[in-house]
């Protein structure tokens, strides 16, 4: 599997992860949505802001623009449930036509941005994106633990699933 195809997939699977946890927490209260959970950004909604910042208004920007806005990892970018959940879908939906516009010879290269100091900065271009993506699965694994630990439905995310059937809903 060459680089473009290997990324689509994993690009696919996140957009797919990333709706069926959305459909499992849009059923919790927002009092349990907000509550401190013990996860490192403390709810559901603030480690949900986290992957909004990280992988979408940070890295999204340093991969397709070579800059990185002014953001707090920590932020609460969007205090908005409902649209939270939006930006994160559309913002997942936006890595597949990305990773298919970049040329072959990009993917043994370095990524060059701008870090949010104004400081220039290079890490391996694939590498990278890799750590991207599995930034996302760690987070989205410390959600389900938090709605186990509430008594609520946990999704099935796993990478492995979705491998044996990627069309599930």
């Amino acid at each position: 599997m060459d680089a473009v195809a290997h990324f689509t997939l994993l690009a696919r699977y996140n957009a797919w992860a990333t709706a069926r946890l959305l459909g499992a927490v849009a059923a919790l209260p927002d009092a349990d949505y907000r509550r401190d959970v013990g996860l490192f950004f403390r709810s559901i909604h603030g480690t949900l802001n986290h992957l909004l910042v990280g992988e979408h208004l940070l890295w999204f920007v340093r991969f397709s623009e070579g800059s990185s806005p002014r953001l707090a990892l920590d932020a609460e970018a969007e205090p908005d449930r409902d649209a939270l959940a939006r930006r994160l879908r559309e913002g997942a939906a936006r890595w597949e036509p990305l990773i298919a516009s970049w040329p072959a010879a990009r993917w043994d290269g370095t990524l060059h941005y701008t870090t949010t100091n104004g400081e220039a900065a290079s890490l391996p271009f694939a590498a990278t994106l890799a750590h991207v993506f599995n930034h996302g699965t760690h987070h989205r694994g410390q959600i389900t633990a938090a709605l186990t630990a509430l008594g609520q439905p946990c999704p099935v995310l796993d990478f492995v699933y979705y491998l044996r059937d990627p069309s599930k809903p």
